[in-house]
């Protein structure tokens, strides 16, 4: 596809639904990074484990909200999101997934049509992508959506996890840039949706959480920190795949960074 035509599209699946957006990525028409897209709506972070680790997995959710807010999980061997998308499909409906074996990445992959299996269970759980729109609409700034594809800083954090099971491990944490006058409204308002991470984890001196050099992420891209911006993280849904490193787990899917899935629930929906 030429590169305006992305760019064409990339526009109307912003001003478009959920629902469109998981019809272009199911009809491969869209296979890029879903930040900005379907304004209004609740993207979701995946992962998707076996049977027998479901019960583990949806313990470590409870215990760890702020990185993994759950919103949805699918029936055994059911790719269906049926609370908060139905019609949806999980083995196609994301643009990336990232394939683990032993808890280490075994590539990624653009659908699951041949990796699904009858004993599988998916867990949608919110991610902060969707509370950017809101920032937007408050007329707060969002440094990474001003580069081309707005890839966000993710990394590593040294906040430990509560176990449950063979989950556990470190807190993985998204950055955002906040320009100092705007602190006190960015933190208000991304308060009011805990589905989507809530409140941040930590405001100010990276390294007090373990994260010794903002340039090194672990995914996505660099931060541009201007003079009078804090560093502001956040939990991050990408937790599940430093924990699948971390248990070493036979075998466990998740999304791609940046390629999320969305969900049918608006910003309106979730906020407290």
């Amino acid at each position: 596809m030429a590169e305006q035509d992305v760019a064409n599209l990339r526009e109307s699946l912003a001003a478009g639904s959920a629902r469109a957006v998981r019809e272009a990525i199911r009809a491969g028409r869209w296979r890029g990074t879903t930040h900005g897209l379907a304004g209004g709506y609740v993207q979701a972070n995946l992962a998707i484990v076996p049977e027998a680790s479901a019960l583990d997995f949806m313990r470590f959710c409870h215990r760890n909200p702020k990185p993994c807010p759950l919103l949805d999980v699918t029936d055994t061997g059911d790719p269906e999101f049926r609370e908060v998308a139905p019609g949806s499909d999980v083995r196609t409906d994301l643009s990336g997934y990232v394939v683990y074996r032993d808890g280490a990445p075994a590539g990624e992959v653009g659908d699951l049509r041949d990796l699904w299996r009858d004993d599988l269970v998916a867990f949608a759980m919110g991610c902060s992508l969707s509370f950017d729109q809101v920032l937007l609409a408050n007329g707060l700034d969002v440094a990474h959506l001003r580069k081309p594809g707005g890839r966000i800083a993710v990394y590593t954090s040294g906040i430990a996890c509560t176990p449950a099971g063979p989950f556990s491990g470190p807190m993985v944490v998204s950055l955002r840039p906040i320009p100092q006058a705007q602190l006190d409204q960015v933190i208000a308002v991304t308060r009011r949706y805990p589905a989507t991470h809530g409140a941040p984890v930590h405001v100010g001196d990276p390294a007090k959480i373990g994260v010794h050099d903002i340039k090194a992420v672990d995914w996505g891209e660099p931060p541009e920190i201007g003079p009078d911006d804090v560093p502001v993280f956040w939990g991050c849904g990408v937790t599940p795949q430093a924990i699948a490193m971390a248990a070493r787990l036979p075998f466990m899917i998740t999304h791609a960074t940046g390629h999320m899935f969305l969900t049918d629930l608006t910003m309106k929906d979730i906020a407290q």
